[in-house]
């Protein structure tokens, strides 16, 4: 099977060469054809030439916009891909651009999952990503043993859009999650408790969770290097609170966070791991 993946990043590229190493024929096109790299792939000058190469397409980008413009535009997938073809996208995205997207794709009949990863990088690299899938139940089946090189977790979420919605929750509670830890430092800090030995209490007790050990460690090392950079998560937050929005929803905590990482835009921290709330507690 010929498989285009489009989005070269520090997720998408892992990502790529998994398809690749299980021996599909990896198709790829990249703004930037530097990202390429020594990934085992055909290039494409455009997202329609690699469309008109590829049974399944993935996508990886950073936006709805960005999505839009590979899937849509002048040169995008919808002019090259045939009819009875697979688009996937990874990317995360508006649960309404999604849904945007499959009612495009499907007047050529191309058919459309939004199936938005968390994991980081990490799960990208290990390919133990937890994949959140949004579409037709039958074109999932179609495409799963190539998920399957990506992730261990994959659940059907519902219609398209539903990846989406489930991308959002998972951002909200993460992140949520991300800032009481940084709360939680920030007072031991002022009360002259050490750190590390907070960070160990806690994770025996009924605080523990993937978050507070993997951010918390990062807290105490005061080592901020981007796993997934924070202004990606700023994007996922606006998101979720422009859904909340359109519905008539309060999402009180959510929009509290929401406040913390705009201050981090602010601060230009944006590209440093969301770890980093801490330093925007600090500043206060």
């Amino acid at each position: 099977m010929n498989v285009g993946f489009i989005g070269l990043g520090v997720m998408g590229r892992p990502m790529a060469r998994h398809l690749a190493a299980a021996g599909y024929a990896l198709h790829v096109w990249a703004r930037r054809p530097a990202r390429i790299g020594d990934l085992p792939a055909t290039r494409h000058a455009t997202p329609a030439a690699l469309g008109r190469a590829c049974t399944v397409v993935f996508t990886m980008v950073t936006s709805s916009a960005d999505v839009e413009a590979v899937a849509l535009g002048e040169d995008g997938l919808i002019n090259g891909m045939a009819a009875g073809s697979v688009l996937v996208d990874c990317s995360t995205i508006a649960p309404a651009t999604a849904r945007r997207l499959a009612a495009a794709l499907r007047r050529k009949d191309i058919a459309f999952l939004d199936a938005p990863v968390s994991g980081g990088v990490q799960g990208a690299i290990a390919a133990s990503l937890a994949i959140m899938v949004g579409g037709e139940a039958a074109t999932l089946e179609r495409v799963r043993p190539l998920l399957e090189k990506l992730g261990r977790r994959i659940v059907h979420i519902g219609p398209n859009g539903a990846g989406q919605v489930a991308k959002a929750c998972n951002q909200m509670v993460m992140v949520a999650a991300i800032e009481a830890v940084a709360e939680a430092l920030h007072l031991a800090r002022a009360a002259g408790a050490d750190l590390a030995r907070v960070r160990q209490a806690l994770l025996g007790g009924s605080a523990a969770s993937r978050v507070l050990d993997i951010m918390g460690q990062r807290m105490v090392e005061r080592d901020f290097t981007p796993g997934i950079e924070a202004r990606l998560h700023h994007k996922d937050f606006g998101l979720a609170l422009a859904a909340a929005r359109q519905a008539g929803m309060p999402l009180p905590l959510t929009a509290s966070v929401g406040q913390q990482l705009n201050a981090m835009m602010a601060m230009n921290l944006g590209q440093q791991d969301t770890a980093a709330l801490l330093r925007v507690l600090e500043a206060r």
